[in-house]
């Protein structure tokens, strides 16, 4: 039981360590934002050359609205992710911080050993136990 104990300490600090890595590598589709911006700058400035083409507008707002996107989509990832360590360090929520392990399997490769860490420790009989909402009733 003791054993047990530590394993969900320490993945419930391992799940806040990649929820960190998730919150800055969500930065990076900024770049995508900010490329989008410059293309529709470009695309309302007549070109310095008449037979260069100018960029459209629309390809300017689709990379706008695409990092903007996947940095939301970060964010809330990396949110999810400390709020699973949160519910491992307190010992609730066990179909929660499951299924989050399963999703984040997914962010190759810090996630995915995590992920199936975090399945192998969920999996056995005795750390369900430490869990009162994942008991089956009577």
């Amino acid at each position: 039981m003791n054993q047990d104990a530590e394993h969900l300490r320490l993945v419930s600090i391992f799940h806040y360590v990649v929820a960190g890595v998730a919150g800055f590598c969500s930065f990076f589709p900024l770049l995508y934002t900010v490329l989008g911006f410059v293309f529709v700058a470009l695309s309302h400035r007549p070109p310095a050359n008449p037979t260069q083409e100018v960029p459209p507008a629309a390809l300017g707002w689709a990379f706008v609205g695409l990092g903007i996107f996947l940095f939301l989509l970060g964010v809330a990832f990396a949110l999810v992710l400390a709020l699973a360590g949160r519910s491992l360090s307190r010992r609730k929520r066990y179909w929660f911080a499951f299924v989050v392990a399963c999703i984040e399997c997914t962010f190759i490769p810090f996630g995915t050993i995590l992920g199936i860490f975090t399945i192998v420790v969920l999996s056995r009989e005795s750390v369900k136990a430490l869990f009162p909402a994942a008991q089956a009733p009577g």
